[in-house]
């Protein structure tokens, strides 16, 4: 894996192999998605919530590119290693909280809102539906904020009145969401 662009840039990050509980997103559908993200994001003034973060894939990339608050949660011992180590590594410990915990939980018990949240939850998660419906009853996401979810094709949010857009990247679909304004 490597981080894209910004100060970063180029940058290459190896997990262990063995039993790593994660499914990263692979490179192209990352360098897609933060093709999209470009034109609507401001790095530098985002508030990122990176739920299932696995790797920290995601969060590299937002600080790479300017960010300094981002809020990274994944329950797996290995990966909150693993994103200490690197963001030590990296010397961003100051710009990202590491939160050891089930994402539901955190989502339940959290009073932090972000401009932006990115949700990598395993694609056999039983309670992934549940996700985009959580995330707008907690109120997680400021006014004209963006969620986004990466799902396989076995999931659909078309119905979701919510949903703004959908990018497919064979295997892997992100959905886009904001708040219906009223």
């Amino acid at each position: 894996m490597r981080i894209i662009a910004g100060k970063f840039k180029g940058r290459r990050f190896n997990p262990p192999a063995d039993k790593w509980p994660t499914r990263p997103t692979t490179d192209v559908s990352k360098e897609a998605l933060f093709n999209i993200l470009n034109n609507q994001i401001d790095f530098e003034a985002t508030k990122f919530l990176d739920l299932f973060g696995g790797t920290g894939n995601h969060s590299y990339e937002f600080i790479s590119r300017g960010c300094t608050d981002v809020t990274y949660v994944d329950k797996f011992p290995g990966c909150i290693n693993f994103v200490r180590k690197t963001s030590k590594e990296l010397g961003i410990e100051d710009n990202i909280k590491i939160m050891q915990m089930d994402v539901f939980k955190f989502i339940e018990s959290t009073k932090g809102q972000y401009d932006y949240i990115f949700a990598g939850p395993p694609y056999d998660l039983a309670t992934m539906d549940t996700i985009p419906n959580l995330i707008f009853e907690k109120k997680l996401l400021l006014p004209d904020g963006l969620f986004v979810m990466e799902h396989n094709p076995h999931h659909d949010y078309a119905n979701d009145p919510r949903l703004v857009d959908v990018r497919n990247y064979g295997q892997t679909i992100f959905s886009f969401f904001k708040e219906i304004e009223e």
